[in-house]
């Protein structure tokens, strides 16, 4: 590992900061794998589907009484 350092050190700043993007962008891409692996487990969970249809009721009703609102404003 130090030398792989040493040798970076020795390299001019362009090319370092061309690695240091590279890299970024590869964590980057693997954190997004590991998150799109983890949400689609999640959400096969039976759990998680009752707690989500809980969850959103306040909006359905919210979305229903803006709708309301807009048809009876059509219709007067």
């Amino acid at each position: 590992m130090k030398k792989i350092i040493h040798n970076l050190r020795k390299k001019p700043e362009a090319v370092r900061r061309h690695i240091l993007h590279v890299l970024i962008v590869v964590c980057a891409f693997i954190l997004v794998l590991l998150w799109i692996y983890s949400l689609g487990n999640n959400l096969e969970n039976p759990d998680t589907e009752a707690r989500m249809s809980q969850e959103l009721k306040p909006f359905s009703a919210l979305k229903n009484n803006l709708v309301n609102g807009y048809q009876s404003n059509i219709q007067q």
